[in-house]
């Protein structure tokens, strides 16, 4: 068996080959799935779990195809939280960028976009499926959650076509009402 780390590029985008329409598939006010996924800007393994109790959390799963391939709903938005990412953790919130990338491929977007925030990597797209985000054209869709600091769901984004992202402004106001 290929460990997901190992796929290549095309091996991930079959994954995902099919399309799956997003979900409301968790209720607000409830807890949110775990999960441990290496952050590639910080050289370390997050669990999703080691911030309950401590801050509040904002997922922003995205989409990126591979290293220099972005998809163009969501290149602005990553750099737009990327920019607003100090606002967040000035506010004593941590966001999480999470992508269907291998490690190789994560390392060569931080680079390539300067991102200071973290870059989660889930080449098999657990986290994008038990967070119901949907799929399509080869990749995961986006979706952007609010999470309080006891890991509660405060608010949920999932990608439309009228409403690609939340918008870090709309994020920030969210948080604000913890």
């Amino acid at each position: 068996m290929t460990a997901a780390s190992d796929l290549s590029p095309w091996q991930i985008w079959w994954q995902h080959g099919l399309p799956r329409p997003a979900r409301l598939g968790l209720a607000l006010g409830s807890g949110m799935p775990d999960f441990a996924l290496l952050d590639v800007t910080h050289q370390r393994t997050v669990r999703l779990a080691n911030w309950r109790g401590k801050q509040p959390v904002v997922l922003a799963f995205t989409r990126i195809f591979a290293e220099g391939v972005y998809c163009p709903f969501c290149y602005p938005h990553i750099m737009a939280l990327n920019a607003a990412y100090p606002r967040f953790r000035d506010g004593g919130t941590e966001v999480l960028m999470i992508a269907s990338l291998t490690p190789r491929q994560g390392k060569a977007v931080v680079e390539d976009l300067q991102l200071t925030l973290p870059l989660l990597c889930d080449p098999g797209g657990d986290s994008f499926r038990q967070y119901h985000t949907g799929q399509a054209l080869g990749a995961p869709l986006p979706a952007q959650f609010v999470l309080d600091a006891q890991g509660q769901l405060r608010y949920g984004h999932w990608f439309s076509f009228l409403h690609h992202n939340a918008e870090p402004e709309t994020l920030l106001a969210a948080v604000a009402k913890l």
